[in-house]
């Protein structure tokens, strides 16, 4: 993964968003469920500066209470004075609406249910806020700043804890009709599941989420807890990943035939250490499942702006929002 901090400061360099891209500042906040992260843009003098913090339990309250808390240490870090952010973007792990500014509900802590995570920003912070979740924002960082930089056409697909996705389209966050374009995780994989025939249809989250992985490497044989051990085991291992490509080849088929994407981004904890053997492998497959429909080669390639990603989107949609 590259440091993503001279990537960052390159493209503010070279940009401008709207009357107000030249002065004061924009934060970007990444309330996950692997730790907190903000991020500072100096507008003025193009700099990027991020801060960490790791959590451990707790409910909603608390979380938000700490990611508030590390925000606020940072802007006292940079002499950040009240009235001085122009624009404060959010990204949450989980289910939102964007344009109500609302949390739908965490899947992996209670308490976010109908939560108005936008409203609590603006009143600490006195700032515009945007919401949105982390595979759209990841999108987003990745077509601003990272290894989609200057394409108009993107689709991100993020395999984590859950599996998501996020389109950039004519350069911009697509959101469909209800904010929830890209959840491609929750699709079953086909009327009959190959791999579970005598089962319910199961989702390509239920796959190739971290649970689907344990579940599947278990079946095989491989008794481990960890994905680097897992992917690298030489039997077990292979097979995932034939089976992954695959299910992923048909998938990332349809996508490409639907949006016609420049680039297709694979993210999260096990795109990344599945790494390089199973992007090989999705893109042998994919041929297959295209016939002649389109002839141009799609680029399917690993995301680079790794933790920061979801932070750093979330000063992407700060910023685009200065364009408007």
């Amino acid at each position: 993964m590259n440091d993503p901090q001279p990537l960052v400061q390159d493209r503010l360099t070279h940009n401008s968003w709207g009357f107000l891209g030249q002065q004061g500042y924009v934060l970007g906040m990444d309330i996950g469920g692997y730790g907190l992260r903000t991020a500072l843009i100096d507008l003025q003098n193009h700099t990027y500066h991020p801060a960490y913090r790791e959590i451990s339990g707790g409910n909603a309250s608390e979380l938000l209470a700490s990611s508030i808390e590390l925000t606020q240490a940072l802007l006292r870090q940079h002499g950040v004075e009240p009235g001085r952010l122009v624009r404060i973007g959010v990204g949450f792990a989980g289910p939102v609406d964007a344009r109500r500014g609302v949390v739908l509900r965490s899947h992996r802590m209670a308490g976010w249910e109908n939560f108005p995570l936008r409203e609590h920003i603006e009143e600490r912070f006195g700032a515009v806020t945007l919401l949105d979740n982390d595979a759209n924002l990841i999108a987003l960082a990745e077509a601003t700043f990272g290894v989609g930089r200057d394409l108009q056409h993107l689709f991100y697909l993020h395999l984590s804890s859950g599996v998501g996705g996020g389109l950039v389209l004519d350069g911009r966050l697509y959101h469909g009709a209800t904010t929830m374009a890209g959840e491609i995780g929750h699709a079953v994989v086909g009327a009959i599941d190959p791999m579970y025939p005598n089962e319910a249809p199961r989702t390509l989250e239920q796959h190739l989420s971290i649970r689907g992985i344990l579940q599947r490497a278990a079946a095989l044989g491989c008794s481990t807890d960890l994905l680097s051990e897992i992917f690298s085991d030489p039997q077990a291992g292979q097979q995932m990943i034939n089976e992954a490509a695959e299910l992923l080849a048909v998938r990332l088929s349809q996508i490409i035939a639907l949006i016609d994407p420049q680039m297709i981004i694979l993210g999260g904890v096990v795109a990344r250490q599945a790494g390089e053997p199973l992007i090989n492998a999705i893109k042998q497959r994919i041929p297959t499942y295209m016939a002649s429909l389109i002839e141009r080669p799609v680029q399917i390639v690993p995301s680079v702006l790794g933790f920061e990603s979801v932070s750093i989107g979330a000063l992407a949609l700060a910023l685009e929002s200065m364009r408007d």
